[in-house]
């Protein structure tokens, strides 16, 4: 029995499907999206909060692998309690449970925020870690002492693998994780920054932590990137997969300055997180490269998608679900 926790996101929707092609039994953990995109007798979807320790030791019953995908991702101030009570909080109470139920293994999804990312003219790679001097957002802390979370867990015993994958591209929501980006840009985002960063496709950050689970690794953290790419790449490549204009103004450290005050004014006025805060202007405007070696080296035979046709799949599939 494989348990999959956050399953209605992005790449808990993404790993679901794998695993189920693969004829394997799946119990998926939902706690605000229900389930709405399987219909297979070999997928239980189970309505839980990863909070709930008593939830949890009944959910671990017959469970052998574990995919914790649960994760509050935020840069709005507001939710820094939240960020800590389900990313760190949680992530301890699914450890807790593993140990307690047995299980042969887990594969937990941290971040490459919790390398700290900030580092000028520095490859981050896998040695890395969380410093205030590195990294810039709660967010980034939050998956750092989650990572602490599964360490601790290994200490006791419990055989796990930790990736940290880069910005992550696949169809899912509109308005939900990575893919706002391809609505703000299929709606016109006249705006690109100057940073770069690593991009990945959700398949392949899928199959990567299947490839790891039934490998004998264990104890490892290894960073899950095709590439690293300038924003206004990534930008004009969607802008050009969609036949819609590019993008064409430069945001500046002083534009960001800016637009993320007024984003955080209006947000007070409606209540709504802001599209744009001061931790997300920071990185935006971070020139980041990211080495990708490590798991290559641990998976010889692993290839990444293409970021082109990982975009061309990724506006194709949300394309078609706008006509629909």
């Amino acid at each position: 029995m494989i348990l999959v926790t956050g399953g209605a996101g992005l790449l808990g929707t993404s790993l679901i499907r794998i695993l189920l092609a693969e004829g394997k039994t799946v119990k998926a953990i939902w706690n605000k999206t229900a389930l709405t995109d399987f219909n297979s007798p070999l997928l239980i979807p189970v309505h839980a909060d990863i909070n709930d320790v008593y939830a949890l030791q009944e959910i671990m019953q017959d469970v052998t692998e574990i995919y914790h995908c649960a994760a509050l991702v935020s840069f709005w101030p507001k939710d820094a309690e939240r960020l800590y009570k389900i990313n760190v909080e949680g992530t301890a109470n699914i450890v807790n449970a593993a140990l307690e139920a047995g299980v042969r293994k887990l594969v937990y999804v941290s971040s490459v925020s919790a390398l700290g990312r900030i580092r000028t003219g520095i490859t981050v790679n896998e040695t890395m870690e969380w410093t205030e001097e590195t990294s810039n957002s709660k967010y980034g802390h939050s998956k750092y002492l989650g990572e602490l979370e599964v360490w601790r867990g290994v200490a006791e015993g419990l055989n796990a693998v930790v990736v940290n994958p880069v910005f992550i591209l696949g169809p899912g929501d509109w308005k939900e994780s990575s893919t706002k980006l391809f609505l703000s840009i299929y709606e016109g985002l006249p705006w690109y920054p100057e940073g770069t960063s690593g991009f990945v496709d959700v398949r392949d950050v899928s199959a990567a932590m299947i490839a790891l689970m039934n490998s004998e690794i264990s104890a490892e953290k290894f960073i899950i990137s095709s590439g690293n790419f300038s924003y206004r790449e990534i930008f004009n490549r969607i802008a050009d997969a969609f036949n819609k204009k590019r993008p064409t103004k430069e945001i500046t450290p002083f534009l960001a300055a800016i637009k993320w005050r007024l984003e955080a004014i209006k947000s007070k006025f409606t209540g709504s997180s802001p599209l744009l805060t001061k931790e997300t202007a920071t990185t935006s405007l971070a020139k980041v490269q990211y080495d990708n070696s490590k798991l290559l080296k641990a998976l010889p035979g692993f290839q990444y998608h293409t970021i082109q046709q990982t975009i061309n799949d990724t506006c194709a599939t949300l394309q078609q679900k706008l006509n629909n």
